[in-house]
């Protein structure tokens, strides 16, 4: 990524992708293996990535589809191609690239001796949004008279952002880390990536490598019925992006900023759980500032959607209403995009329609965004 950078420039890159600068980008990659090994990509044919991989498994079909090839940092975010007159300014070859297509394109059938094996009929294959994201956001059971909402995919790593029609390619919005992927429907995933559940993860990793073991539930009560705001921390910290040591990472952090540190297993899921929801109204803020709009409603889909603690944490942090289901998001937006391939389910706005009145949506209202607001400065001043 240094070396790409140091060539090009980040405004040259951003400008030609739109993508967020994450050191392991597919670009980054394959401009390493021809610093290594030149001959590979020479001979290389046709690179694909797993999701593409699985499709040729199952239909004998090579393809690329949109949402994960947008992810590489090698697309036009304008146009939705390979941009090679990037790839030739990196001196990296792309004949083994071919044609994108759009998620819920029908690309050819179940292979005869795959279809055997399973004891199943021939059947369409299509891809869906292969990029896990791009199905959890098709997913998002906003409503048909609500326009300005923002999503946030909760999860081991969270995903924050909006549904735009268009790229935003700004330098304002490369300052702020925000990439424009390629969503179903040919949207774009105008998100950042932010810490997530990982932080409590690795929190519970911890305690029991010590010998306390706790459930999240019960972690999640611990939580609940310790202080507010006692210890806050950076969920973007470098140091607690890799496992291992997470409340001593969580102390050191306390100590270099003159916090007090955790004692117990509720302070620190809080200390996570309360940083990550601070961390949602700041970005929810940037996000605002940079479309020149005010968010309605934040959705919430994914796994971490079932820690209602920070859901409620979340909606009072960001202090607007905060729907959360469907939990499975992506296998959800993954088998309706399918059917819209089928031609089972029109468009994205009927693949919404039908998760509405499919699961459970919770509603939290903000019951005490004044606390947070309360703390905000306090928390910025951390980063």
């Amino acid at each position: 990524m240094a070396q790409a950078i140091d060539q090009l420039g980040q405004s040259t890159i951003y400008d030609a992708t739109g993508i967020q600068f994450m050191p392991f980008n597919t670009l980054f990659q394959l401009l390493a293996r021809q610093n290594a090994q030149p001959q590979l990509l020479e001979l290389t044919q046709r690179m694909l990535n797993i999701p593409d991989l699985l499709h040729y498994f199952f239909s004998g079909t090579l393809t690329h589809e949109a949402t994960i090839a947008s992810t590489t940092q090698m697309v036009d975010p304008r146009t939705g191609q390979w941009n090679r007159q990037l790839l030739q300014q990196l001196g990296l070859p792309h004949h083994f690239l071919h044609d994108i297509v759009p998620a819920g394109t029908k690309i050819g059938t179940l292979r005869d001796e795959i279809a055997n094996e399973a004891n199943v009929s021939a059947m369409d294959v299509i891809v869906p949004g292969s990029h896990d994201t791009a199905s959890a956001i098709a997913a998002v059971p906003v409503a048909p008279d609500v326009t300005d909402w923002a999503y946030l995919s909760s999860g081991t790593w969270s995903l924050m952002g909006a549904e735009l029609d268009a790229p935003l390619v700004t330098e304002a919005a490369r300052n702020a880390a925000f990439t424009n992927e390629r969503g179903v429907g040919n949207k774009i995933r105008f998100l950042t990536n932010i810490a997530g559940l990982w932080l409590v993860q690795q929190v519970r990793a911890d305690l029991s490598a010590k010998g306390e073991d706790y459930d999240y539930a019960a972690l999640t009560q611990h939580a609940c019925e310790t202080q507010p705001f006692r210890t806050l921390v950076d969920p973007a910290h470098a140091p607690f992006a890799s496992p291992g040591d997470f409340c001593a990472k969580i102390n050191a952090f306390a100590d270099q900023t003159s916090q007090p540190q955790p004692q117990t297993p509720g302070q620190y899921v809080r200390c996570c759980l309360e940083s990550l929801a601070l961390t949602y109204k700041r970005v929810l803020q940037s996000l605002d500032e940079l479309l020149n709009r005010h968010t309605q409603v934040l959705h919430i889909v994914g796994g971490g959607g079932k820690n209602e603690l920070l859901d409620q944490m979340t909606a009072d942090a960001v202090g607007i209403p905060t729907l959360v289901g469907p939990y499975e998001g992506t296998a959800v937006g993954n088998a309706l995009t399918q059917a819209i391939g089928a031609g089972d389910v029109k468009d994205l706005p009927q693949l919404r329609q039908i998760v509405r009145h499919s699961f459970e949506i919770k509603t939290f209202q903000p019951q005490d965004a004044q606390a947070y607001d309360a703390v905000y400065d306090r928390f910025l001043a951390l980063l």
